[in-house]
């Protein structure tokens, strides 16, 4: 008998002043068996930064065709592939054919840069993909705002992020490595 994704419910509200993007969304994830609670969270974090109304999540971690997170065009032309995690250098190449932009959420203390020393380089001939790491300690920190129901705010002033609930929050450290 297969194991069944658990879901979570997220009312997320994003204040992005650097974009000026002030909204809340009611959001429903699902936790794949596979899936750590720290994915998951890098995932809700993708959301809140890149938030808009043709955002959405992909079906899952067993749907390799789909991306972690997407925006799509009146068209379904995809106009934003999100992956988190690492991605292979075959994935990367096809989202970066079927979309305009790649953006990828890495993390890991060990393995994200002994990856990133192996598809930097392949990476950069694409031309649109973007690659930022995660910290290991935001992504710690990340995963204690998770439970089954969140309410979360999200904000965004001059490239400073914090992500947080009612009694904590959490300054979200990132690099660009691309």
């Amino acid at each position: 008998m297969a194991l069944k994704s658990t879901v979570y419910k997220a009312e997320l509200q994003i204040s992005n002043m650097d974009l000026n993007y002030y909204h809340g969304h009611n959001l429903t994830l699902a936790l794949h068996p596979s899936e750590t609670e720290e994915r998951m969270m890098i995932r809700l974090l993708a959301f809140a930064l890149n938030a808009s109304e043709q955002l959405s999540f992909g079906r899952g971690l067993s749907t390799e065709e789909d991306a972690a997170l997407w925006q799509k065009d009146l068209t379904d032309h995809i106009t934003l592939w999100i992956d988190v995690g690492l991605p292979d250098e075959k994935r990367i190449k096809k989202a970066s054919h079927r979309a305009d932009r790649v953006h990828i959420y890495c993390y890991g203390e060990r393995t994200a840069p002994i990856w990133w020393e192996h598809t930097q380089r392949k990476c950069r001939t694409f031309g649109n993909v973007q690659v930022d790491y995660l910290t290991p300690g935001t992504c710690a920190e990340l995963v204690t705002l998770c439970g089954r129901t969140m309410q979360l705010h999200c904000n965004i002033l001059d490239g400073e992020i914090s992500l947080g609930n009612q009694h904590t929050s959490v300054s979200v450290v990132m690099e660009n490595w691309l």
